[in-house]
């Protein structure tokens, strides 16, 4: 991926009514598991498009859904939000540069990762700072809320922990190389990987290192993790499925590409997608590949579930709605530039992004 810097334009106040955002919990891959289930139900055929809202930059940011509002990071150095059923920008809040990070809204407090090296904690309501906490690399990681607990993972090579309310620091972890991706928790620990090409188990109490697996190749993707493993995928082209209590492998699977997307889990399978263009269906248990989908293009986004469907982008400017038990196509929507991030779903509808920057709302 390749960064630019661009600078922020002037804040301009937004009116909100406090009804506009909600007090719930959303943040990327759906949930502290990072198991890409949607909350919501989701359209398993196309009837049109709802909306298109474009946005003044490039996103690498995946939108989440809370409330009324959409919430997406732009490389303007801004955060949007987006009204459901409107499609008309209702909510703005400023860094420093560019917001690649997927916010975490959680209690009516929005998380957001920056370029700026920043975590900021801003009321919803108000978008007023509850808190800053500085790390000393650009922050690409999405934070994850667990608890009372904020993980995010930064680009100076730490994970940090920090309590969401007081925005103190409880510990933070060295992991020795940069972090894109974003921690996943389950029970008492939490997992993320690194550019050295570790995947890591932490405790989410201490900070201390309870397990590490070298792939030797770098880790883009962000696990997913349920009560026996760990799922990632590495840029060795491989799929990883590591006991969440050992730390060895129980498998792996060779794609012909690197696999930057991050896996999503449904039932006995996990689904991502890889660099060669394909989406992938693997037997959780065994590695066995119970169906594959060929789209026209890399495929860097990560899929997310819901009503039993797939939903997944690819750099063939498609967004892919897939059986999520047979891979059968099920519908597609063209859009008009590559898809490099996660969609999210609610209230019926499918809400993704354009890498140019254009947000959809299809139903």
């Amino acid at each position: 991926m390749v960064k630019q810097t661009f600078l922020s334009a002037v804040l301009v106040v937004i009116s909100i009514t406090l009804s506009s955002c909600g007090g719930g919990s959303a943040m990327f891959r759906g949930d502290a598991n990072h198991s890409g289930q949607m909350a919501g139900s989701g359209p398993t055929s196309l009837d049109a498009l709802a909306w298109k809202y474009v946005l003044p930059n490039k996103v690498y940011s995946s939108p989440v859904a809370d409330g009324k509002l959409v919430y997406i990071g732009c490389n303007d150095g801004y955060v949007y939000g987006v009204d459901k059923k409107s499609g008309t920008m209702q909510w703005k809040f400023r860094t420093q540069v560019n917001v690649e990070s997927t916010p975490a809204i959680d209690g009516g407090v929005i998380y957001i990762g920056s370029w700026d090296k920043n975590l900021y904690a801003v009321d919803v309501n108000t978008r007023a700072v509850r808190w800053k906490y500085a790390t000393k690399g650009p922050v690409s990681s999405s934070p994850v809320v667990y608890g009372d607990t904020v993980y995010v993972g930064s680009e100076d090579g730490n994970l940090y922990a920090i309590d969401k309310t007081s925005g103190q620091e409880k510990w933070k972890f060295k992991a020795g190389g940069s972090i894109y991706s974003s921690p996943a928790v389950n029970g008492e620990y939490v997992f993320f990987g690194t550019l050295k090409g570790e995947m890591f188990a932490v405790s989410i109490n201490s900070g201390q290192e309870y397990w590490r697996f070298n792939t030797r190749h770098k880790i883009h993707s962000s696990p997913a993790v349920d009560s026996n493993n760990v799922y990632f995928g590495g840029d060795d082209k491989r799929v990883y499925a590591i006991n969440i209590k050992t730390g060895q492998k129980v498998w792996d699977k060779k794609t012909s590409g690197q696999v930057l997307s991050s896996p999503a889990l449904t039932g006995d399978s996990v689904i991502v997608g890889s660099k060669d263009g394909y989406v992938y269906a693997y037997n959780k248990g065994t590695g066995f590949r119970e169906w594959e989908f060929r789209t026209e293009g890399p495929v860097f986004a990560p899929p997310v579930i819901a009503s039993g469907a797939v939903y997944i982008g690819s750099t063939d400017h498609n967004l892919y709605v897939l059986d999520d038990s047979s891979g059968e196509l099920l519908w597609k929507y063209r859009t008009a530039n590559q898809i490099f991030s996660s969609a999210t779903v609610s209230d019926g509808m499918v809400f993704f992004v354009s890498v140019d920057g254009a947000l959809y709302a299809v139903k």
